[in-house]
């Protein structure tokens, strides 16, 4: 394993010691569920759906209304995404750091996914700025889910629910960094702003090395093969540039790779 990354630690894990949080209820120790909300939500079930599923609908509505309840005040913002399991140690940990205070300097609120790694990072760097420090938190079934360094957070059972919240509250969105929860927001937003679902919304993938090889497949088969439109490229800016990133994420003008 690289040395700037970390597994998730042991006290985050469900079971003795460890902590799950599930929408306003938190379960400590041996009272931790075994499944999460979104599991059982997607779970392959014969009978009894129709006695189940429709009552959800009142939970998935109540965290709608209390993350639009929450966030409508916080003003502009910048979504940060990226991995859970970069350490502090790692320069895109301190890269996202340095983001997340001039993000707030420059009078956004910084939105993350409120874990560790990446996103402890950007809302570090928010907090000791003296800004407003969004965590948006979601169940999983192997690591707490709010960092110290969030001062509004929220904690959704659902994906889903979560990811409104990213797109509807923030003005844009640097990508560090990640894995399958990174890549998934990244093409929800490009998916959406393909389709013009969101107009002007600016996304930046920062970590050339990193984004390169993603970037010339899309090129090199998405866009050759046909399954791309020349412009879908022009929704996103690759740097390693934070100057330049900020710049782009904020509509002051930055060129596109």
């Amino acid at each position: 394993m690289s040395p700037h990354r970390v597994k998730h630690p042991v006290d985050n894990a469900p079971g003795p010691g460890g902590e799950r949080i599930q929408g306003a209820v938190v379960r400590r120790g041996d009272q931790h569920a075994g499944a999460t909300t979104d599991e059982r939500l997607l779970a392959d079930q014969t009978e009894g759906w129709r006695h189940t599923d429709p009552w959800r609908i009142m939970r998935i509505q109540s965290e709608f209304v209390e993350g639009f309840d929450a966030l409508a005040e916080i003003g502009p913002a910048v979504s940060i995404f990226g991995s859970a399991r970069t350490s502090p140690a790692h320069p895109m940990y301190q890269a996202a750091e340095r983001l997340g205070a001039e993000l707030t300097r420059r009078g956004r609120a910084v939105v993350t996914g409120g874990g560790p790694g990446i996103m402890e990072a950007a809302n570090r760097g928010a907090d000791l700025a003296g800004g407003v420090s969004v965590g948006l938190g979601i169940e999983l079934p192997y690591e707490a889910s709010m960092n110290r360094h969030v001062n509004l957070g929220i904690n959704f059972r659902y994906f889903f629910a979560r990811k409104v919240m990213f797109l509807k509250y923030a003005q844009g969105f640097i990508v560090m960094p990640g894995g399958f929860g990174t890549f998934d927001e990244l093409f929800e937003a490009l998916t959406l702003s393909q389709t013009g679902k969101v107009l002007h919304f600016p996304v930046v993938l920062f970590g050339r090395d990193y984004w390169g090889g993603l970037v010339d497949w899309l090129r090199e088969r998405a866009l050759a093969d046909g399954y791309l439109a020349p412009a879908d490229l022009d929704m996103f800016l690759v740097t390693d540039d934070e100057q330049e990133a900020l710049r782009h994420v904020l509509g002051e003008g930055a060129e596109r790779a």
